[in-house]
């Protein structure tokens, strides 16, 4: 007897906590796991009825952390100034600290189709969306009191409505533009085909439509000018770089024998004697 309820036990287990979802998340919130080595990168997470645990990677072999599900609700977030990832949160709503001293797991996916999916994966595991005092007491006023199952099904039917009703809205949204453009483009097709073509048939020769105005002809011939006139000057500026030869500059030349405030040299020997009222012949280098 021992025996068959031990394993009927394991056999309630396996139920209970049979896996929903396998995936990649970020974890938004950089500081939530500095106690065990997490920070703000992507892990490999596993759902359960039960829990939440994330893995280092695919190999689930190095776990680093699992997060029991009782009570844990969950809630949407802005999306950062500077970030493009769409975030949710998991948070416990009696207040109480999800994790050590901190109220809440932030996570963030690439788009919203993998946040609308997790969440419905976090709905079957009974984790649901976060709601207003003022509904969930209107909700009890219609429907009455309600045992907890029948609460947790009507819970589980809500939220599966209002997911579906999110989805269609978005494909409307995504919808709309596109069949505006596609009856304009169709609308533009047919004017063309019916009208337009028909008027420039019946307007005279179609190689007259053709012609180039003189306008358009003054500029094109403006224009070739031009693009001639740019050819030569890169040709005549190529010419004069490659046949172009430098020559180094002469010495500076020395002045100095004719700088007035140098004194005059001494007459040489036999030499004609200074005129008066005129100053002396500078002498030659030797």
């Amino acid at each position: 007897a021992q025996a068959s309820a031990s394993n009927y036990e394991k056999k309630k287990t396996r139920v209970t906590n049979q896996i929903i979802r396998k995936g990649w998340l970020t974890v938004s919130q950089a500081g939530f796991m500095k106690g065990v080595g997490m920070g703000s990168k992507e892990y490999w997470f596993v759902l359960t009825a039960e829990t939440l645990t994330w893995y280092k990677d695919e190999e689930e072999k190095e776990t680093k952390y699992q997060l029991r599900l009782d009570g844990v609700r969950l809630r949407d977030l802005e999306a950062g100034f500077m970030s493009k990832r769409v975030s949710f949160a998991l948070f416990n709503p009696d207040t109480k600290n999800l994790f050590k001293d901190h109220k809440q797991l932030e996570l963030s996916a690439d788009n919203q189709e993998t946040v609308d999916s997790w969440k419905a994966s976090f709905l079957r595991a009974g984790v649901y969306p976060e709601r207003e005092s003022s509904e969930d007491k209107s909700l009890q006023g219609e429907i009455g009191t309600l045992d907890p199952q029948m609460e947790r099904q009507v819970e589980t039917i809500r939220n599966l409505v209002d997911s579906y009703i999110r989805i269609v809205s978005k494909t409307i949204r995504d919808l709309v533009p596109k069949t505006i453009m596609y009856m304009i483009i169709n609308n533009i097709k047919e004017f063309i085909a019916a009208e337009l073509l028909a008027h420039l048939y019946s307007s005279g020769n179609v190689s007259d439509l053709m012609e180039e105005s003189e306008e358009e002809a003054q500029r094109r011939e403006e224009m070739l000018k031009m693009y001639h006139s740019t050819k030569e000057a890169l040709q005549i500026v190529g010419d004069i770089d490659t046949h172009t030869i430098s020559i180094p500059t002469p010495p500076p030349v020395d002045n100095s024998d004719f700088d007035p405030r140098r004194p005059p040299a001494p007459p040489k020997p036999g030499g004609a004697p200074p005129i008066p009222g005129r100053p002396p012949i500078p002498s030659r280098p030797t």
